[in-house]
């Protein structure tokens, strides 16, 4: 734990160099920053929005308005969760523009589970074949479900910073959380009934 720590307090230094030295307009720094978290921050507004060519456009966005405002970012807290704060506020706009959001995804507009044939998969192709089925029950969630989950499990980020990310009380990130892994499970079961054999690792989510 307390090497965690000292790493932790290490990559956070590191990061306030980087902020100061791009707030005086060092490119080498700005350039790192965003070589930092363009990866988790594209998979993010990926997954968020579902479709690769807008997410280009919002992740980049996002990154120009980072830096556009950095005078105004506070080293107190995490560079990646004021960018993803950014991010989030751009993927909502988006879906409220795409599809009139009220909290639940049209789920009209989701690739259907489909028969048990659909997920016949080989021993070798099990691993991928999970990750499919996870992620199509993973777009299922209302979006700031599925910002809790991805920000949660794929960035790792603690609840306080998610709360941050999304400008809610913790009681609430939790809440989403509770509800999403609920919601998962109620997707999930029928798959994992026909495929219990491949679905061992999903135990997970009950907790």
């Amino acid at each position: 734990m307390e090497v965690t720590q000292r790493t932790d307090a290490g990559a956070r230094q590191a990061e306030k160099r980087l902020i100061a030295a791009a707030r005086r307009g060092d490119c080498a720094a700005m350039r790192e920053l965003i070589d930092l978290h363009k990866d988790r921050l594209f998979a993010f507004v990926r997954r968020m929005i579902r479709n690769h060519h807008d997410a280009e456009e919002i992740a980049q966005d996002a990154l120009l308005k980072a830096f556009a405002s950095l005078d105004s970012f506070s080293t107190e807290f995490r560079f990646s969760t004021w960018l993803f704060t950014i991010a989030y506020r751009l993927c909502l706009n988006f879906l409220r523009r795409k599809q009139s959001l009220t909290g639940e995804i049209d789920f009209g507009t989701m690739p259907s589970a489909g028969p048990a044939a659909d997920f016949a998969a080989s021993q070798s192709d099990s691993a991928e074949h999970i990750k499919k089925i996870l992620w199509r029950a993973v777009d299922r969630l209302s979006a700031p479900q599925r910002a809790t989950v991805l920000l949660f499990y794929q960035n790792e980020h603690s609840c306080q910073d998610i709360a941050r990310v999304l400008e809610l009380p913790v009681a609430t990130v939790k809440s989403h959380l509770h509800r999403a892994r609920a919601r998962l499970r109620e997707l999930l079961e029928p798959i994992v009934e026909r495929e219990p054999a491949n679905f061992r690792i999903l135990a997970g989510l009950a907790g």
